[in-house]
């Protein structure tokens, strides 16, 4: 559609030009509103407010040299400011046949002149497996990478690990103090979920000891200050920072099995990393940027020997960056890493922070004190920020192990996904590892769909019932049209696509087309709001418009060679659609349903 824009803004330039003495070449187009007759409308209100002449007369005499034109308008009308034109069904039929067979239609391949852009997302902590929220974290960012990369941009996917600090050493001293010695093989439990078991046990005999401390005499605060398992967590990061053998041997040995855990969550999400940094890699690299604002007075010192930097002119705060024992906070660690990372890969243009609302603060300062030291590239990050994951009785809570687990929703996914099927009754052909393989398309399809439909800047809350729901707005919503529509095309050979129809569209037939028609500029759109919900929502529409085509109108049994090719060709392009924005969500399709 954008190239018949493109056309008729030329035609409307021209008119102007010649009969108006006036140089525009700036035109609004849009869809023409589904209750009056055209295709596509031209706004005019800005264009007759220099024109003295009466609106409808010019909006007539534009219309009829439009027609002389361009032969792919065959009439139009005019309502108030509004030139509706009705474009001839010969173009939908080109255009429909032009981009047949085309399962990349809209996208664009990268070059090694295109845009380099780093992504981060997922960026975990090794002292529990990863949850609901880090399942809509890893969708979203590695959605947005596979939309970057359709139009054209070259991606780098990375994340760091928070692999170190008091929250890593509660669970090694659980593990320590109460595991005897089991492991993920003895436990028959994932190392992710191994080591966060123990650091729900950490929390329970910490709160135990507090209350025992209170009831002692203590005041909160100081019972928090002297429970005992909290003075050993603190002795034993003491230890790790410098650098004792047996606990260093401890803290590799239990993120190893959680490296391993995550792994296997990674691997059922369909997602994956380029790039990773480390937390206990990464810490003190800041220090040396610490350094470098001081001696350009963008930093200052306190009297107790704290590092500090001034933004309130940037209508932030002041953000303190070294504390006074000389010890780094997170602020101090990220502008570490991020320099890092454009040393390491210098090509980077941009870089992408997946991380959730809650730290919308933090990136602003981050960013801000970037900009300040001179870094060029400051001005090219960016904060993919997201609403938080509750669930109906509030909001998640790891310390209290009240947390909806990745791996246990993934299970009860698949789950639901075979009762689903078997009470359809249209597998029983298949045999139980394609029955299985079905179950687990199904159910990710299912999970991931209703993640990314919601606008990422929204809080999810997060019902089972409604996420397993396979009816409406849903993943197997779509899975299930794109099933149908191959069964349909298995039933037809290569003679059956016909070419150069001469054909006169069904109103349905032509609202497919115009949906297929807006697929670039959806993706443009995706991009410029970072957000794969537009993609998500365009496919339940297009799906829809497809549903209702095909139980309307005859498909294979329609008598008339060149309709029946022509509604060929718009099943085959649907389902071309609907693979090609199933791959940008990483939703996979199967092939019977």
């Amino acid at each position: 559609m954008k190239n018949l824009e493109d056309s008729l803004s030329k035609i409307v330039s021209n008119f102007l030009e010649n009969h108006y003495n006036l140089l525009i070449d700036n035109f609004e187009f849009q869809l023409t509103k589904k209750n009056f007759e055209g295709d596509l409308t031209l706004v005019l209100f800005s264009i007759v407010k220099r024109i003295k002449i009466n609106p409808q007369e010019f909006a007539n005499k534009l219309g009829s040299y439009i027609i002389d034109i361009n032969q792919n308008i065959k009439k139009f009308n005019v309502v108030g400011g509004f030139l509706n034109l009705v474009i001839n069904d010969s173009f939908y039929v080109e255009f429909i046949e032009k981009i047949d067979k085309n399962t990349e239609y809209g996208h664009k391949e990268p070059s090694s002149a295109s845009p380099t852009i780093m992504i981060e997302y997922s960026s975990p902590n090794t002292n529990k497996p990863l949850h609901l929220g880090h399942i809509r974290n890893n969708l979203l960012g590695f959605s947005i990478s596979r939309i970057l990369k359709a139009t054209g941009n070259n991606i780098i996917k990375t994340q760091i690990i928070n692999d170190r600090g008091i929250h890593i050493c509660k669970s090694m001293v659980a593990w320590y103090n109460f595991g005897n010695n089991e492991t993920p093989e003895s436990s028959g439990l994932k190392g992710d979920q191994l080591v966060g078991k123990y650091y729900v046990i950490f929390e329970k005999k910490f709160n135990e000891e507090i209350n025992s401390l209170q009831k002692d005499g203590y005041d909160k605060e100081s019972a928090i200050k002297n429970a005992p398992i909290m003075i050993q967590a603190r002795e034993m990061l003491k230890k790790w920072e410098s650098n004792d053998s047996k606990i260093r041997s401890l803290w590799k040995k239990m993120n190893g099995w959680v490296y391993d855990g995550f792994a296997i969550t990674y691997n059922d999400l369909g997602v994956d990393f380029d790039s990773y940094y480390y937390e206990s890699e990464t810490y003190l690299l800041g220090k040396k940027i610490i350094d470098q604002g001081l001696n350009k007075e963008i930093f200052y010192s306190k009297p107790d020997g704290s590092v500090w930097v001034d933004l309130r002119n940037e209508g932030l705060d002041e953000k303190i960056l070294l504390r006074s024992d000389g010890t780094a906070v997170y602020m101090t660690q990220d502008l570490g890493t991020v320099i890092k990372r454009f040393e390491d890969f210098p090509q980077i243009d941009s870089l992408i922070y997946t991380v959730g609302n809650e730290q919308d603060y933090h990136f602003k300062v981050l960013f801000a004190i970037l900009k300040k030291l001179g870094y060029s590239w400051a001005d090219n990050l960016y904060h993919l920020s997201y609403g938080m994951v509750d669930l109906p009785d509030g909001k998640m809570k790891s310390r209290e192990g009240k947390v909806v687990d990745a791996d246990n929703l993934i299970i009860e996914m698949r789950k639901t996904a075979k009762k689903i099927s078997e009470k359809q009754g249209k597998i029983n052909d298949l045999d139980n590892k394609q029955r299985e393989n079905l179950y687990n398309v199904i159910g990710l399809g299912a999970l991931k769909y209703f993640i990314l439909k919601v606008d990422n800047r929204k809080r999810i809350l997060f019902n089972p019932e409604e996420s397993v729901d396979f009816e409406g707005n849903t993943g197997p919503f779509i899975q299930y049209a794109y099933a149908r529509i191959k069964s349909l095309l298995s039933k037809v050979s290569d003679n059956d696509f016909l070419k150069k129809h001469n054909v006169s569209l069904d109103i349905k037939e032509k609202e497919i087309i115009k949906q297929i028609m807006t697929y670039p500029d959806v993706l443009n759109s995706s991009v410029k709001n970072y957000s794969p919900a537009i993609i998500a929502n365009y496919l339940y529409e297009l799906v829809r418009l497809y549903n209702s085509f095909y139980q309307n109108i005859n498909i294979l049994n329609e008598v008339n060679k060149e309709a029946r090719s022509i509604r060929l060709f718009i099943s085959r392009s649907v389902a071309n659609n609907i693979y090609s924005a199933s791959q940008l969500l990483g939703i996979k399709l199967p092939e019977k349903m």
